[in-house]
């Protein structure tokens, strides 16, 4: 009879365990974006936390005639919405300024660009990734000055940082892959390809003095990571939070992890592919990133194609360039419990 009591009370306690688990810590919001900015157009590819503001950058696909922009939205606003006080976002817009001539001068160099990918700033200096196309050998770190009077960011034209691709053994590129994920810590970037998942050496680059044009950027080892890398914010402590994705499509199978895979259970639904997203914890120590998983997202946010994070208040902001089922911008908010 003793043995029966122990035995039930083992189980309940376990039962305990694996419900608090399985307890997401995240209660999730969506926000209602003014007409403006859930446009689908935008093509959102990143966010930061500025001060009173959430910046938005949008992709500015300068070949699809997209204008160059960083939407700010009202950090009070969005406090306001979130607590139901008014729907009504506040927000402005800061034109890009020379984007149309760093296009051209990688034009001239053979290395067509594609849009705006990455975004983060050091005091009030942003700093953006360039993607370029599939065949071109590399992507771009580029800075402007973000003026609050003019709404202006106007890019310094002499600060053009080439960030060499990471290529398959064979040499090839990944189709459609850049650095998407940039962040910055300590006057100082991080810069996070997205695709992590080769044979051989994966690796980020680190810039040491963000406002000085470097020489080489430093390689930093990354522990081999599944999925995509979309989006990067430091949290203190050389600790970040990334976003990592899955898309289904056959035009993303490099990303599929093997049969035999422990991370293929989790892109699998029998014999086919579903998208998948989890936000994971990054550490970077001893000249290395390593990483673990911090939070999956529940299956009805798993087919937006999240682009921006950005950390408040113990809690993050989600946002998708255009792809999900809302067929718009859509922002979301997780809130610790």
């Amino acid at each position: 009879m003793q043995r029966l009591k122990r035995f039930i009370f083992f189980v309940l306690v376990l039962q305990a365990a694996l419900a608090s688990a399985q307890k997401a810590p995240f209660t999730i919001h969506t926000l209602v974006l003014p007409k403006e900015i859930a446009d689908r157009n935008n093509q959102f590819s990143g966010l930061f936390l500025r001060n009173k503001q959430l910046l938005l950058l949008s992709e500015s696909r300068l070949q699809d005639r997209a204008e160059a922009k960083v939407y700010a939205l009202d950090l009070a606003s969005l406090d306001d919405q979130l607590s139901k006080k008014s729907q009504a976002l506040a927000y402005k817009k800061y034109a890009i300024q020379n984007l149309d001539k760093v296009r051209a001068r990688l034009d001239s160099a053979c290395q067509t660009y594609e849009g705006l990918e990455g975004l983060t700033l050091v005091g009030d200096t942003a700093y953006f990734t360039i993607e370029t196309t599939t065949p071109s050998t590399y992507c771009y770190l580029v800075k402007g000055a973000l003026n609050d009077a003019t709404t202006n960011i106007t890019l310094d034209l002499d600060y053009l940082v080439p960030l060499p691709k990471p290529a398959l053994t064979d040499g090839s590129h990944i189709s459609n892959a850049g650095f998407e994920a940039a962040t910055g810590y300590n006057k100082s970037l991080l810069l996070l390809f997205e695709y992590n998942y080769f044979a051989h050496d994966n690796y980020a680059f680190r810039i040491p003095n963000a406002s000085r044009l470097p020489d080489i950027p430093q390689y930093v080892p990354v522990a081999r990571l599944p999925f995509r890398v979309t989006d990067l914010v430091y949290e203190g402590k050389n600790r970040f939070t990334a976003i990592n994705y899955f898309f289904n499509g056959a035009d993303d199978s490099v990303y599929r992890t093997p049969a035999g895979d422990p991370n293929t259970r989790l892109i699998q639904d029998g014999k086919s592919y579903k998208n998948y997203c989890r936000l994971i914890s990054l550490h970077y120590k001893r000249d290395k990133v390593s990483w673990k998983p911090l939070f999956e997202l529940p299956a009805e946010y798993m087919t937006y194609n999240w682009e921006g994070l950005a950390a408040y208040k113990g809690g993050y902001f989600l946002i998708n360039d255009k792809y999900g089922p809302s067929g718009q911008s859509t922002l979301l908010y997780l809130q610790r419990k």
